[in-house]
C-alpha cells in the first residue's frame, strides 16, 4: 500500500529524479512555457513554485538556496530578474497545466506547464478586452440611450433657434420701414 507516500517517483533514482526535475524548471524558467508528460508536469509543479516564491526577495541567501537546487546561473539571473519582478505581488499559483492530446508513439498524457504571467492569451489586457466583446446584454441599453440623446438634441436645438429667427427678421423689417 502507498499510504503516506506523498513523493511522485516517477519511475526513477532520487538523483535522476532530482536532475531532472532541477532540468524541467530550468527550461520553464527561461522559455516560460514547456510541454511534457502529465505526470512530469503535476511533479514539476510542486518542485518549481517554492523556488519561484524564493524570487520574489533578491537576497544573497535566496539566490544560493535556488542555485542549489538549479545548477544553472542564466536561468538564476532570469529567475530573480524578470520573473521576480512579474510574480513580486502574486500570492501564488505561478504555473498552469493545460492537458494536450495524448503522444502518438505511446499514447502517453502530454501537458503544457507555463508560467502564468507570462501568457498574453490570459493576460489583464486579454480579459478586459474580453470582458468589452461579451457584454452584449448592455449593447442595447446603450443604443437606446445613444438614440434618445440624439434625437432630442436636434429637437432642443430646433426650439431654440426657433424664437430667435422671428426676432432677426422683425429687426430686419423694422430698419427697412
Amino acid at each position: 500500500m502507498r499510504h503516506g507516500d506523498k513523493i511522485k517517483n516517477l519511475s526513477r533514482t532520487a538523483s535522476h529524479r532530482a536532475a531532472l526535475l532541477a532540468n524541467l524548471t530550468s527550461q520553464i524558467i527561461e522559455h516560460k512555457r514547456i510541454t511534457t508528460t502529465l505526470a512530469k508536469a503535476k511533479a514539476l509543479r510542486v518542485y518549481a513554485e517554492p523556488i519561484i516564491t524564493r524570487s520574489k526577495k533578491d537576497t544573497m541567501h535566496n539566490r544560493r538556496m535556488v542555485f542549489s537546487h538549479l545548477q544553472d546561473k542564466e536561468a538564476i539571473k532570469e529567475l530573480f530578474g524578470v520573473i521576480g519582478d512579474k510574480v513580486a505581488d502574486r500570492p501564488g499559483g505561478y504555473t498552469r497545466i493545460i492537458k494536450l492530446p495524448r503522444r502518438a508513439g505511446d499514447a502517453a498524457d502530454m501537458a503544457m506547464i507555463e508560467l502564468v504571467d507570462f501568457n498574453e492569451i490570459y493576460g489583464k489586457d486579454a480579459e478586459a478586452a474580453a470582458a468589452k466583446k461579451t457584454r452584449r446584454s448592455s449593447r442595447r441599453s446603450s443604443g437606446a440611450k445613444k438614440a434618445t440623446e440624439t434625437t432630442a438634441a436636434p429637437i432642443a436645438a430646433a426650439t431654440t433657434e426657433a424664437p430667435e429667427a422671428p426676432a432677426a427678421e422683425e429687426s430686419t423689417e423694422e430698419t427697412s420701414a
